[in-house]
């Protein structure tokens, strides 16, 4: 194996590592980033973020047309699903941005292997796969993501019975989807299939669905679900899924089973932190993979960092992106900074729901006094000029100052509107900040501008 030496050596070309290696490279470093998959991007662009939304947007989009076009006016005769066409769509969005990340390395000078990254002692890293090679770095760091988390006596099949990845490519509309996990991935993969003609079943372990989001966000939210068709259990325990030719059985703890044709196990992800040779650096792992890092990113190995889903916290794209970019500016300057109640999650069902910062319970349970001001979208015009009433937003403030700790809200466009008051919390911005900013009419933003009225003093449209 030929020998080539590195300032830094990233392990994974998913968000955190591809985003960390052009800020490196921008900042002066010779970087080489290794990744196992042809394509580059990680699990979230080629099988996960990307996929999921394009095939949510064609799924609302054939659900309007059969159930909501009529109220514009707008008569259809002989509407019909190309399933094949709307795949190809969702492949040709996946295929035009993992080419836009290859084209980013040629463009930043980044050194791409294809292959599997090992470490083997500090300072090297072997690749094993198409382009093998030994590289001697000053620094390693490993965002090598995630995986779909197992379930005891769940028997994958990688067809019947599946994770995420399948259910982004099923030939054909299955005739009842059973999904167990009732997180962000399977509302999400669920909300497809029920709007292209599936009966979808979700069980859950938790009492609640989305469990650790704001409790007021998961009630309206769960109510909407159940009126779209979505049907859950609750509370329950699956112990069991099976496959015998095309019908599968899934098994729980007193309860009767269930026949499906499709299940599509979305439990969790968890670290992908299988193979790395950590053990040769002496770097242990936590449950269940997790690698401890200190507030620099740095594990218990001077030179060997960590960040995205193989570390503490969310596992989110952009999380791992503000992890990348704040760990090559700390090797670099000195110096890097990620605010984590500013990182925002949001969940792309109709409605869409997101949160920043803190939640209701979070914030009694730390015995902080809080204000909540909260205004409803069916008293905005720009929402009912769009048909599109559902939810709420709601802010949580400091009740001494009127700092912002928190916003939640469901309803249209809510994953873009909560980027105000993300920027808000990294900026410290209070409520009465928000509310006498100026927000254009008639538009949705209004409802954040409206609820920020309410936790300040009183809104001013209801």
């Amino acid at each position: 194996m030929e020998t080539k030496q590195h300032d830094l050596v990233i392990i994974g070309a998913g968000p955190g590592g591809y985003i960390s290696a052009i800020r490196a490279a921008q900042l002066g470093l010779n970087v080489a980033c290794i990744e196992m998959e042809k394509a580059l991007g990680g699990t979230c662009l080629r099988v996960g973020c990307i996929p999921s939304k394009a095939l949510l947007e064609s799924s609302e989009h054939f659900h309007e047309a059969q159930n909501e076009f009529k109220n514009h006016g707008i008569g259809i005769e002989g509407l019909s699903l190309d399933l094949k066409k709307m795949m190809k769509r969702k492949d040709t969005v996946v295929r035009q941005l993992t080419t836009g990340i290859a084209g980013l390395f040629k463009k930043n000078g980044i050194t791409h292997y294809m292959g599997k990254g090992r470490i083997d002692g500090p300072g090297k890293v072997i690749v094993e796969g198409k382009d093998e090679a030994i590289l001697e770095c000053k620094n390693i760091l490993i965002a090598t993501g995630s995986v779909s988390a197992p379930l005891p006596g769940v028997e994958l099949d990688g067809d019947r019975i599946g994770t995420s990845t399948e259910a982004l490519a099923y030939s054909e509309v299955p005739e009842h989807l059973v999904v167990i996990g009732a997180g962000v991935i399977g509302l999400e993969l669920g909300s497809v299939w029920k709007r292209l003609g599936a009966k979808v079943t979700v069980l859950e372990y938790m009492p609640n669905i989305l469990p650790g989001m704001d409790a007021e966000l998961v009630k309206h939210a769960t109510k909407i679900f159940k009126k779209q068709g979505l049907d859950f259990k609750l509370g329950v325990k699956v112990t069991g899924a099976t496959k015998e030719g095309d019908t599968c059985t899934v098994t729980m703890e007193g309860e009767e089973s269930i026949t499906c044709d499709r299940v599509l196990l979305a439990v969790g992800r968890r670290p992908n932190t299988e193979g790395l040779g950590l053990d040769s650096v002496g770097i242990e792992t936590e449950r269940p993979g997790i690698i401890p890092i200190n507030d620099h990113f740095q594990t218990s190995v001077p030179g060997i960092y960590a960040i995205g889903d193989v570390v503490r916290g969310p596992m989110l794209a952009h999380k791992a992106e503000e992890e990348g970019v704040a760990c090559v500016e700390g090797i670099v300057k000195g110096y890097g900074y990620i605010n984590y109640d500013a990182i925002p999650g949001v969940v792309y069902t109709h409605p869409e729901i997101a949160t920043v910062g803190k939640n209701e319970e979070q914030l009694k349970e730390a015995g902080i006094e809080y204000k909540a001001g909260t205004f409803p979208f069916m008293a905005n015009g720009r929402a009912k000029a769009i048909g599109d009433t559902d939810g709420f937003a709601k802010i949580l403030v400091d009740k001494t100052t009127d700092r912002i700790l928190g916003a939640h809200i469901i309803g249209p466009q809510a994953g873009d509107l909560i980027a105000e008051l993300a920027v808000g919390i990294e900026f410290k911005a209070s409520s009465e900040d928000i509310a006498r900013s100026s927000h254009a009419h008639p538009s949705l933003a209004e409802v954040v501008k409206e609820a920020a009225w309410a936790a300040y003093d009183r809104p001013m449209s209801m």
